[in-house]
């Protein structure tokens, strides 16, 4: 078997054992699900009446609660991460013939899949309150692709500050301190409602062109996808090295 399938393989098992941990913490998997649910009601019932976006605020509003739903997810995946290398767990792996990269390939990897299937619930809550995309295929296809690149960027972001951190509660901290970030931006209201000062940093951070990717898909407005397709490509690749020297930094201690 060649390097890359053994490496394949390694993750694979990773990945096994990092989604069954996960289901062992159903409050945590519960309330990551729940809380993004419960911002959606709350900003769609209680606050939507009146903020003025131009559209119907449950089909403003939904690309929005997909970031929020992604970075709860990450806090997960940076907490097991964390708790990995605060363990005994990576020293019994260094003594095993394993892929040295598996170990953060299936928590990677995990996270993406759990935080899919998450969208996908936030997705059939919105359709039950009445959200209808206008999109055709190629809008729900460009949706999805600049979806799953978002939560790949967000997981290898998560799986740094995992290796960041040095405990698993400070790794938590880190990725509810970044989860602060899509506030600043167009998820909730029309940065043009924002000062002059404080919207400058909104339409030029990551958030802002990726929900406008997303909203424009579904909504069928339209809506440039390749900076949100640079910068989820951008954020990705830095989380991965960042992911990679970490890993390595810490393996040689």
């Amino acid at each position: 078997m060649n390097r890359f399938a053994t490496g394949c393989a390694d993750s694979a098992v990773m990945f096994r054992r990092a989604l069954r941990r996960s289901l062992r913490g159903r409050d945590t998997l519960l309330v990551s699900a729940l809380l993004p649910l419960l911002l959606m009601l709350l900003f769609v019932y209680v606050f939507g009446g009146a903020i003025g976006v131009g559209m119907p605020y449950l089909d403003y509003v939904l690309p929005g609660v997909i970031l929020l739903c992604t970075g709860f997810g990450a806090s997960i995946t940076a907490t097991g991460v964390a708790t990995d290398m605060t363990s005994a767990a990576v020293d019994r792996f260094r003594t095993l013939p394993i892929h040295r990269q598996a170990l953060l390939a299936g928590h990677a990897l995990e996270g993406v899949v759990r935080n899919l299937g998450v969208v996908a619930l936030v997705f059939l809550v919105a359709a039950a309150l009445g959200f209808r995309t206008t999109a055709g295929p190629s809008g729900l296809l460009t949706a999805a692709v600049v979806v799953l690149l978002l939560v790949v960027a967000v997981t290898w972001i998560a799986v740094a500050l995992g290796l960041l951190a040095r405990t698993p509660e400070a790794a938590g901290g880190f990725t509810y301190a970044v989860m602060f970030v899509p506030y600043v931006s167009s998820a909730f209201v029309r940065t043009e409602s924002m000062p002059p000062w404080l919207r400058g940093f909104a339409d030029h951070q990551p958030a802002t062109p990726v929900l406008a990717a997303v909203r424009g898909a579904l909504t069928g407005t339209g809506g440039a996808v390749l900076p949100a397709v640079l910068w989820c490509a951008g954020l990705a690749a830095v989380g991965y090295v960042a992911a990679a020297a970490l890993f390595a930094r810490n393996s040689a201690h």
